[in-house]
């Protein structure tokens, strides 16, 4: 059955949702199962979570209480089965039910004693005040959001403009307070955020356009929801599908343009762990074959030029990968153990790059090229590199460079594995 991954450009379709009583599934048996301990934990995966990462699907489990683990299954960013034309055929069929059954199949195939879907979608937007389904949330240990269009869990579970938390997202937030996990893939970690939220955009529109408050059918528009979503994580921005999408340039504007001083750009197929969060505890740590990148902006600096367009001087861009460790109340990142220094190389290349954020424009595009040129500086002894936009009118040049408090840290001695403190500012031509 194909799950949505998050494609380079989809147009997030929005949302008027048909009120169909449907019946609910058979609700859990009634009882309470929290983990002991404090205040919960988020798994955050920046999309494209494979059914084989046993890390992350591991990780979530662990959190969830091991063997014991029930995993309630939340879907409601893909569309609803009334909307599937493939509803009917359970090898086509990508909709909130069959979504939810497929999640559910592979918590119990990682190890989770049970993993039900939370019958909530634009079919049943009234489950969301359910008492019933409160009851199925009650019981489950944790929590995993699907992704799609995380405006369709605003819909859903925040009561749309409303943006008031719904009797089942109550429950979820207090099952996080209590001590559960609650993760999510894609839309499902985006929806985690505080006050504005991405709602869709591109890297080089965004440059050259800026950012709006609001939803829109341009997908290469950005924008963003002021009320944010759930608010589970409020340290940063997120962003989601950072290298296979090209996104650092949308994150930087979106961060700049609201104020926001950090952004956490998450990889696919790998998970930001959150312990504590929204608390003077939290911490952070990486998990999986990609990595996060963190974006700093407390000393960058935005001017307009009205012939010529935006720039920006003095972000930071940080890239950790598996078993570093961040501390967002002190700004600081401990490499994971192991790593090294890098030591760089008098004669390792740096190459031309001239679409540095991966445009969907451009066919013969290289993911995770921003990353790659990042990578290249941090391996060569040179101190600065530039790169630029595949789109001209005007056209983007992002210069990266080593200045104090710049370091790389390998596991081979060769490729810059993490990477803290590089230089970041975007002119246009």
């Amino acid at each position: 059955m194909p799950v949505p991954t998050g494609a380079r450009r989809t147009a997030l379709a929005g949302s008027t949702a048909l009120l169909l009583g449907l019946t609910l599934a058979p609700a859990a048996q009634a009882h309470t199962a929290t983990p002991a301990g404090g205040r919960g934990s988020l798994v955050l995966i920046g999309g494209g979570l494979k059914a084989d990462n046993t890390q992350v699907y591991g990780e979530i489990i662990k959190r969830a209480g091991g063997v014991n683990a029930r995993i309630g299954v939340l879907t409601a960013a893909s569309i609803p089965a009334s909307q599937d034309p493939d509803a009917g055929d359970p090898e086509k069929c990508s909709n909130s039910a069959c979504n939810g059954a497929y999640y559910a199949g592979l918590f119990k195939h990682h190890g989770a004693a049970d993993a039900q879907w939370i019958p909530v979608d634009l079919d049943h937007i009234t489950h969301a005040d359910s008492d019933e389904v409160v009851r199925q949330v009650n019981s489950m240990t944790g929590f995993f959001f699907g992704g799609g269009d995380q405006y369709r869990y605003v819909t859903t579970l925040l009561h749309g403009s409303a943006h008031t938390d719904s009797k089942v997202l109550a429950a979820i937030r207090a099952k996080l307070a209590a001590g559960a996990v609650v993760s999510g893939s894609s839309a499902g970690a985006q929806i985690a955020a505080g006050a504005d939220m991405v709602t869709g955009g591109d890297s080089y529109e965004a440059l050259r356009d800026g950012s709006s408050p609001g939803y829109f059918d341009d997908p290469a528009r950005l924008g963003y929801l002021p009320e944010g979503g759930f608010g589970f994580l409020r340290s940063g921005l997120i962003d989601t599908h950072t290298g296979t999408n090209g996104r650092e340039g949308r994150a930087l504007r979106l961060a700049a343009d609201t104020g926001h001083d950090r952004v956490y750009a998450l990889e696919e197929n790998t998970a930001l762990i959150v312990e504590d969060p929204s608390t003077p505890r939290e911490r952070l740590r990486v998990l999986g074959p990609q990595g996060v990148a963190i974006l700093d902006l407390r000393q960058a600096r935005t001017s307009k030029n009205p012939s010529a367009g935006w720039a920006l001087t003095g972000a930071r861009y940080n890239y950790l990968s598996n078993g570093d460790r961040y501390d967002p109340n002190r700004w600081q990142i401990l490499p994971a153990g192991g790593k090294r220094p890098l030591i760089p190389l008098p004669a390792s290349p740096i190459p031309a790059n001239s679409d540095v954020f991966y445009s969907p424009a451009n066919p013969a595009g290289i993911p995770y090229s921003f990353l790659n040129t990042a990578r290249a500086l941090a391996a060569s002894t040179r101190r600065t590199t530039t790169a630029g936009t595949f789109e001209s009118g005007p056209r983007f040049t992002v210069t990266f460079t080593k200045q104090p408090g710049f370091t790389a840290w390998t596991s081979d001695d060769a490729t810059a594995h993490t990477v803290t403190g590089l230089r970041i500012a975007v002119a246009p031509e």
